[in-house]
Formats: structure tokens, sequence, C-alpha cells
């Protein structure tokens, strides 16, 4: 246990409930007045290059962490960044226990394409967020042809240059737990002949699904080796995926 892990935990046993109750209170008022703020500025920065709209994303994901930690005492520290491919390329699978994830997996994997289901871009203000950084929106009621555009979208966007970002389970699951993992990162994968990237990471002890208050800690991040995609069928690369993220989750929580 690191020493920074070890003061966090000590802080935590300190802070009362309602101490903890003012710090979230005052990081929503925080995050709804930006997120609002900035949605604004991503209408503006429509006509710029992509590059450019996700360096933008990237500078505001970076001080939002930074006001997390400063208000919720919420950090993290992060293994395997040894891992990420020289070339930037490959398909991003992570575990998803929280919202924080969604925040943080694009400052370290710059520019990526989120498989989304469509209905999020209606979203006032952090649709719009979402709708400048070019993500993979899917259409989830059709399920053969939300297939077919994962594979044709992320097949463009992998050749580009950019990480596709998967959570294979679909919706956040709570720590200590583990989702249906589905084949469509997977499937991608086969079909275009790019790595898997395994990624676990137990924010949802800190930044649990569904609640208000936030917990103090250090959330920790690991970042696996690619797993190869060539000569293997979805569901062998699905389930080597589910194995290294899920063995290593029983590790770290």
């Amino acid at each position: 246990m690191s020493s920074r892990t070890r003061e966090f935990m000590v802080s935590k046993k300190r802070y009362s409930q309602i101490n903890l109750f003012i710090r979230s209170l005052i990081f929503s008022v925080y995050s709804l007045t930006t997120i609002t703020l900035y949605s604004f500025v991503c209408i503006l920065s429509v006509p710029l290059p992509l590059r450019t709209r996700h360096a933008i994303i990237r500078f505001y994901l970076q001080i939002y962490m930074k006001v997390l930690k400063a208000v919720c005492h919420i950090d993290y520290e992060v293994e395997g960044l040894e891992n990420i491919p020289a070339d930037n390329r490959g398909i991003i699978m992570s575990k998803h226990q929280s919202t924080w994830e969604t925040f943080f997996l694009p400052i370290i994997f710059h520019a990526p394409a989120v498989i989304i289901k469509r209905e999020l871009l209606w979203l006032p203000f952090f649709g719009w967020g979402l709708a400048i950084a070019d993500p993979i929106s899917i259409n989830r009621s059709d399920a053969s042809t939300a297939m077919q555009q994962i594979i044709a979208k992320g097949k463009k966007c992998l050749d580009d240059g950019r990480w596709v970002l998967v959570f294979p389970e679909g919706t956040r699951v709570a720590p200590g737990k583990a989702g249906k993992y589905r084949l469509g990162g997977a499937r991608l994968a086969v079909a275009t002949g790019y790595p898997v990237i395994p990624v676990a990471l137990n924010a949802g002890h800190f930044w649990p699904r569904r609640k208000f208050i936030k917990r103090p800690g250090t959330i920790k991040v690991v970042i696996g080796p690619p797993i190869d995609s060539k000569g293997r069928t979805a569901e062998e690369v699905l389930s080597l995926t589910r194995n290294w993220i899920e063995g290593t989750m029983a590790r770290i929580e």
C-alpha cells in the first residue's frame, strides 16, 4: 500500500457524513455549472479540427479531475502505462463502475471514439459535449444494425489513428460485481485486427453509482497488456479480456 493510499484512508475515517455531503454538494454545483458553460464552448468549437476539439475536451477534463481532488479528496494512480501501444490504435475495453472513468479515460487515451447509445446525444449540455468528440453512436433497438455500425464506424476511427472506447458490461456495475460482458468490442477487434487494451479500475468505491456522496480515496487504474485479436474468435477475445479484467479487479478491490 502506498503512502498516498494510507493518507487518504486515514483522512476518510475523519470525515463526518455532513462533511462528505457538503463536499459532494460543492462539487456537484461546480460540475453542473461548468458542464453547462462548457457545452457552449463545444458549440463554438464545431468548425475546428477534431484534434483541436479533443484537446479542448482534455483540458476541461484535467481541470475537472483537479477540482475533484481538491474538493472531494479523490485522487488516482495508474499502473501499466507502458502497455499502451505506441501507435495509439486499439479497442479499449474498460471496467465500468462509476461516472468517473467516462471523464478520466479520455485524458489517458487521446481522442477516443466512445461507443454510446444515440439517445445520449439528445441530452442538453452533456450531449453537446459528447457530440463534438465524434463518438460512435448506435441504435440499440436493432442489434444487427448496431453491430454493423460499430464495425464500420469503428474501423474508420481505428484506421484514422483513434482509439475506440468500449464498456463491455454496458452499464455501471457495483464494486465486487461483474456484469454480463457483451461481444461488441471483441467483434470489432476481430473484424479489424486491432488489439484490445483491457482496463481495470475501482472507482465505484469512491464515486458510487446512483449515490450523491463521494468518498475520499485513491482510485486504482490498471492498464493491461494488449490482447491480440488476430486468429481468434470474438468469444475467445472476450473471454481473455473478461478474465484479465475480473482477475485484476480481485487484486485491486
